[in-house]
């Protein structure tokens, strides 16, 4: 991720290509309007993006009148990207910051000026999961780590392209529990309907163990 970042970082510099938009414009489009047409928050609440990238979505949420917006991201290259952009933007009021979600002291770091809201993840859960398919050891982390994150009534909104809506469900039900899911564009394949991603909005759970 730190190539990819840096060559990105570079196009931008070069050419004021942003880069890519992970999972696409669409989805990070739909994301955008549950959150400001369906979800009733106010545009003062704080959200976190987790795993940021370039930053577009916390830029199409300030678009939006929102006030409040930090992103994260474990690479470096990620959030001098994101700077940068914001910079050419004129936006300075964007908080970003290198942090690891799986690190206790990270997650403390982020909680220094009280607790979050809305935590979005585009992709951050995927990666993760895929880093160590074979143990849910890091997935098990990241939702207690991001379940500490919120304040009482907070909310995960997570997209997926590796997860279904059930097994998200069942992922993430130890902390969690389902608000709903964001309609995405559905296809049939064989007599099956599936489709490409899947965005839940997640509520946490008051009482973890109950």
């Amino acid at each position: 991720w730190e190539d990819t970042y840096s060559r990105e970082l570079k196009v931008f510099q070069d050419v004021g290509d942003t880069g890519e938009i992970w999972f696409g414009e669409e989805v990070q489009d739909r994301i955008v309007r549950w959150v400001t047409k369906r979800s009733q928050l106010p545009v003062t609440s704080r959200i976190l993006d987790i795993g940021c990238g370039n930053g577009m979505l916390l830029l199409a949420l300030r678009s939006e009148g929102f006030t409040d917006l930090t992103g994260v991201d474990y690479s470096e290259g990620a959030v001098s990207l994101s700077r940068s952009i914001a910079q050419k933007e004129g936006v300075t009021d964007i908080q970003f910051e290198v942090c690891d979600v799986l690190l206790p002291s990270s997650v403390a770091g982020l909680c220094r000026n009280g607790h979050f809201d809305v935590c979005l993840d585009k992709g951050t859960y995927d990666a993760i999961s895929l880093h160590d398919a074979e143990s849910s050891t890091d997935r098990v982390k990241y939702g207690q780590n991001v379940q500490s994150l919120l304040s009482e009534q907070g909310l995960l909104i997570i997209t997926s392209c590796n997860w279904t809506k059930e097994q998200l469900e069942q992922n993430f039900q130890a902390d969690f529990e389902t608000v709903c899911e964001i309609p995405a564009p559905r296809y049939t394949f064989g007599g099956k309907i599936g489709q490409t991603v899947t965005t839940l909005v997640l509520k946490k759970r008051l009482n973890p163990d109950s």
